[in-house]
């Protein structure tokens, strides 16, 4: 099992900036894609940001130039730097993690608990 633990929600102005952490830890043979997605009220969970084991990223079109994924293989945690935030923003963010028990195994994903995010004046 893979258990995450997200950080860095809040509250924060239009224009601000947010960094957010997932940490994983558990038994797993490897951790392949990490990414973050979001959901508002009302709205169906969408991706934010994701990036592979080997750096590649991919990021929604609404957030493309103002928040940056990153992720650090060492500590095996991801990030998601949030600059310029829009009230649009607002929502619960949730850490994704692709991975694997046996190197010829599936692919298993684990979910973070969410955190909320709010941008307003």
């Amino acid at each position: 099992q893979v258990q995450l633990v997200e950080s860095g929600g809040g509250l924060v102005r239009p224009g601000g900036s947010l960094r957010l952490s997932c940490a994983a830890s558990g038994s797993y043979f490897s951790i392949n894609a990490m990414g973050w997605y979001r959901q508002a009220p009302g709205k169906e969970r969408e991706l934010v940001a994701r990036i592979t084991s080997g750096g590649n990223t991919n990021y929604a079109d609404s957030v493309k130039g103002r928040f940056t994924i990153s992720r650090d293989n060492a500590k095996n945690t991801v990030y998601l730097q949030m600059n310029s935030l829009k009230p649009e923003d607002t929502a619960v963010y949730y850490c994704n993690v692709v991975f694997k028990h046996l190197r010829l195994g599936p692919e298993y994903n684990a979910w973070g608990q969410g955190t909320q995010v709010t941008v307003s004046s």
